[in-house]
């Protein structure tokens, strides 16, 4: 072992200078062009060293030393085939990123554009605008002074983002670089994709909208964390010039009535037509051309010249300034969601954020020109990519966006989201809408009481749209609810049994398959079975078991593993449950033995120190070993045996292939160690339990946070799940037993018969009675 590392310590400072001199390469404009790291591999050897370098391993050192050389050289041939492409890579982008940097489309470098990353739990989305370039003297009267565009723009914009998704919010932090956009260098794809060149790493939306004649084309660039590439399209094409003719319109009609009044009260015409200014230029073509079409004259032939003003200016900011408001939050929205699994705001401003703007002509015709279709179908779009991960998000999120869009005129999108919302609720029930008349009545014969919330939702939908019907189906469905409430039947569950045959603290409970018998594993050293009915003890287990941290009985009932946590007696044992004879004696682990499980299957066996040992259960021989740095202390194998899950002091939770040892995923999140761990029978959630007193709920394929649960005063110190998968079970240091409705996130009861730390939980098959071990040395027999 001395001569492994040896070896590893030569390799590291063999190519360290390399490594420091690719990571310190630099442009001459100080932007760092790349960087490197070691394999995981390497890192994982480095920890493994630091293990077992205080301890004699009782394996032939020979084969191990042999071993350790052959993977090093492997290790060393793969880091030189990284760094010499990491080099050629370095050598060819360089003058590429001067060239860019040349004609950056930015007036700020990258590296002020990175530096406000580490500051925030969530990245913030970054957000530029290139504005539009438009000549206002294309129009007769162009006023002597007019305010730039793209200051009242970001003005707007900024008022809008800093309320709403400040760089300083909490869960959507969202960061506006105004001014940052260099129009005088190039635009278009171009800018883009030499933007994208540098800061792909980082979350960009860019708002641009360039003049095209009579319309302004409003695009949108954007790309988030991790994506290969950028989505660049034109939204929405905006007739600028229809709109600053329609507000001096607008203008010209407000002065005749002014005129009327005047004249009706005798003052001169003329007078008043020489304080009218450019209205009264404006009134008279208005007239005129009302004149002409209704003599059927096409005056679309004709070249109407209407003079604007600051006022039409203004207006006309003011439609941008929607936009872009519009579409920074739909994207804001939409990172957010998928990247950190905030729900959206934007449903939630729009009524109140377009009360003063839909009397607009303007914003009629960004109706006209699909805006707010785009927005609604962007915003589908993105429920729809979730729905494969994050589905039963739907329903509520489509619904909450049907409820914004309900307050507009035209609401048919709101239909749409509404329909959206129903069926996937529908589907997520696995009812078959053809059987029914109409999809609420589908609905009814699949409500749960959790649904309450979602229809009285429904509820106020239907009323803002005036739909009796529906209304009426949603009372109905709201009764039948009201009448599963009266009937729930659960009660505070009861205390029937406490077992008293321990004299130290009990670690690890389990139940038979058949719901027949307890085992109970103790500091004691001994292993007690218990009869679950009566609660009198059938056997106990002796001889060199060492302290017993942990319990684990086979889906078939006839084996019981047994971790022992005292060293040097650290070992897994493997008994007969029904006769008590000791079958294997399993030995490797040079650090006590926290916890073991078997798989469903009951072909594999999982035992847990600082690494993790995989055994096949009936032959006793090692499969693999998956390599930890830290103590593990949780492990949970998930029902097609594919995923093994483990939690340790590091606070981390490690994903595992468990027949080959590849780590699939690393979990992070928790503050604390890792005490507890289960995965959900159908295979889609993994609970993991921690010394930080939370519970998370994470998506067990692709990793991702779905919910923490803060309940407990001390470190969760136990978790499992009921065979319905409708409730969890949680013991704490705090002395308590928490029972959770997982589908609301709420606890249902508190069971407080414990004196101790609650260190083991275990249900039986139908979920009737539930047994917690204790630091009080005592096993309670709970009927939930």
């Amino acid at each position: 072992m001395e001569q492994g590392l040896r070896l590893l310590i030569q390799f590291v400072l063999e190519f360290a200078p390399v490594v420091v001199n690719l990571v310190q390469k630099r442009t001459a404009d100080g932007i760092t062009t790349t960087s490197y790291k070691l394999p995981q591999a390497i890192e994982e050897i480095i920890e493994f060293v630091k293990i077992t370098t205080n301890s004699k391993s009782s394996e032939d050192e020979f084969q191990q030393e042999k071993l350790w050389q052959q993977q090093l050289a492997v290790y060393q041939r793969e880091t030189q085939l990284q760094i010499a492409q990491q080099q050629r890579d370095v050598s060819l982008q360089l003058p590429e990123v001067n060239k860019v940097l040349d004609s950056w489309p930015l007036r700020l470098y990258p590296s002020q554009i990175l530096e406000t990353r580490n500051a925030h739990k969530n990245i913030p989305l970054k957000i530029f605008i290139a504005p539009p370039q438009i000549k206002f003297d294309q129009f007769d009267g162009n006023p002597e002074e007019i305010s730039e565009v793209e200051g009242i723009l970001a003005e707007g914009l900024r008022e809008f983002i800093n309320t709403n998704y400040s760089l300083h919010h909490p869960i959507r932090p969202t960061e506006f670089l105004a001014g940052a956009w260099n129009s005088k260098s190039f635009h278009s794809e171009s800018s883009i994709k030499a933007l994208f060149m540098l800061l792909k790493t980082e979350p960009i939306l860019i708002l641009e909208s360039d003049h095209d004649g009579d319309y302004l084309n409003f695009r949108i660039a954007y790309w988030g964390l991790g994506q290969e590439n950028y989505f660049y399209k034109t939204i929405s094409r905006l007739p600028y010039k229809e709109i600053l003719r329609g507000f001096a319109k607008s203008r010209a009609l407000e002065w005749k009535k002014v005129r009327d009044e005047l004249v009706n009260l005798g003052e001169d015409l003329e007078e008043i037509n020489q304080l009218g200014g450019d209205n009264v230029h404006n009134l008279a073509i208005l007239e005129k051309t009302e004149k002409w079409q209704a003599k059927g004259i096409d005056i679309s032939k004709l070249s109407l010249k209407y003079q604007i003003n600051q006022q039409d200016i203004a207006k006309f900011c003011q439609v941008l300034i929607t936009c872009h408001c519009l579409v920074a939050a739909w994207v804001a929205d939409a990172y957010h969601l998928v990247h950190h699994d905030v729900p959206p705001l934007l449903p939630e401003l729009l009524p109140s954020f377009l009360k003063d703007r839909l009397d607009l002509p303007a914003v009629q015709a960004m109706s006209e020109n699909n805006l707010l279709q785009i927005y609604a179908t962007g915003y589908q779009q993105v429920y729809q990519a979730l729905e494969k991960e994050r589905r039963y998000w739907v329903p509520e999120l489509a619904l909450q966006l049907a409820q914004s869009l309900s307050h507009l005129p035209d609401r048919s999108c709101a239909q749409e989201q509404v329909d959206y919302s129903i069926n996937t609720w529908l589907e997520l029930r696995q009812v078959k809408t053809q059987e029914f008349p109409h999809p609420l009545e589908a609905m009814l014969s699949a409500i749960k009481i959790e649904d309450e919330e979602y229809f009285d939702q429904l509820k106020e939908y239907f009323m803002v749209v005036g739909d009796r019907q529906s209304i009426a189906s949603i009372e109905k469905i709201l009764q039948a609810i009201a009448t599963l409430k009266d009937k729930r039947t659960l009660e505070s569950p009861e205390l029937i049994h406490t077992l008293t045959g321990h004299s130290g603290k009990v670690a690890s409970v389990a139940i038979s398959p058949d719901g027949e018998t307890v085992v109970s594993g103790c500091a004691d050293q001994t292993i007690n079975i218990w009869n679950l009915q009566t609660g009198k003890q059938i056997r106990t287990i002796t001889g060199n078991l060492g302290e017993v941290s942990s319990v684990a009985i086979s889906s078939d009932g006839n084996f019981l593993a047994v971790g022992s946590c005292q060293h040097p007696k650290s070992n897994v044992t493997v008994w007969h449950l029904t006769t008590g004879q000791l079958i294997h004696t399993l030995l490797g682990h040079q650090k006590p033995v926290n916890v073991v499980d078997i798989s469903p299957d009951g072909q594999i066996l999982a035992s847990g120190s600082n690494k993790i040992k995989i055994w096949n259960l009936h032959k006793g021989d090692r499969i693999c070993t998956l390599w930890h740095s830290s103590a593990v202390h949780a492990v949970a194998i998930s029902p097609d045996g594919s995923i093994l899950a483990s939690g340790s002091s590091d606070s981390k939770i490690r994903l595992w292939n468990p027949r080959t040892g590849d780590l699939l995923r690393t979990l992070t999140g928790h503050t604390g160690e890792i005490k507890s761990i289960a995965i959900s029978s159908d295979g889609q959630l993994l609970f993991s339990g921690s010394a930080d007193t939370t519970i998370k709920i994470w998506h067990l394929l692709t990793g991702k946070l779905l919910q923490t649960l803060n309940g407990h005063s001390d470190a969760v110190k136990s978790i499992t799940l009921s065979p319905d998968g409708q409730l969890l079970f949680s013991g704490s240091s705090d002395r308590t037993i928490n029972i959770w409705q997982i589908a609301t996130n709420e606890i249902l009861y508190t069971l407080t018969g414990h004196s101790g730390s609650v260190n083991s939980l275990a249900l039986n098959p139908d979920g009737k009675f539930l047994v917690s071990g204790s630091s009080d040395q005592t096993i309670k027999i709970w009927q939930v």
